[in-house]
Parts: C-alpha cells; structure tokens; sequence
C-alpha cells in the first residue's frame, strides 16, 4: 500500500507534469496568432491557425491534423518556432 508521502509526491508530480502540458498548449495557440497574422488567416486563430498552417504546409486532412497532440504539433513547428518567445502581453 501506497503511504501518505509517497501519494503525495506522486501528486506533485502528475500536477506539475499537466501544468507544464497546458502551459505548452497555451503557448502554441498564442503561437498560432502569430500565424494567423503572418499568412493572413482571416477567421482563422490560435490552435485553429495551427492546424491549418501543417494542413496547407503538408497538405494533410484536416482530421489527421486535429487528432495530433500538442508535442507532435510543436515537433512539426520547431524550425518555425525557432527563436520565438511569448509576447508580453500573453506571458
């Protein structure tokens, strides 16, 4: 049986492992603005112009895109992400 301790460690844990998932999808549906604005999208922001950027980039459905998580989307924007840091307004 798991004690009191170990429970709580492995709490921390997951809860810091979730909020650093969030924080990166965060930072990528910013990250999609930036898109949005670069290739002007119109209607188009966020994780929406994230997806439809790999869609046209790669010419991949639109259903394989969505189903992708958000580490394979930051995989397939690393060279147009290079550099980028969050703007003061979203940090």
């Amino acid at each position: 049986m798991t004690n009191a301790k170990d429970l709580k460690a492995q709490y921390e844990q997951d809860k810091r492992l979730c909020k650093e998932d969030g924080e990166r999808a965060y930072s990528l549906g910013v990250f999609g603005d930036e898109l949005a604005k670069r290739e002007k999208y119109k209607g188009v922001q966020g994780i929406d112009a994230v997806h439809l950027y790999i869609c046209l980039k790669f010419h991949w459905k639109p259903s394989d895109v969505r189903a992708m998580s958000v580490h394979d989307l930051r995989f397939l924007l690393t060279q147009e992400m290079q550099g980028w840091t969050l703007p003061k307004e979203a940090i």
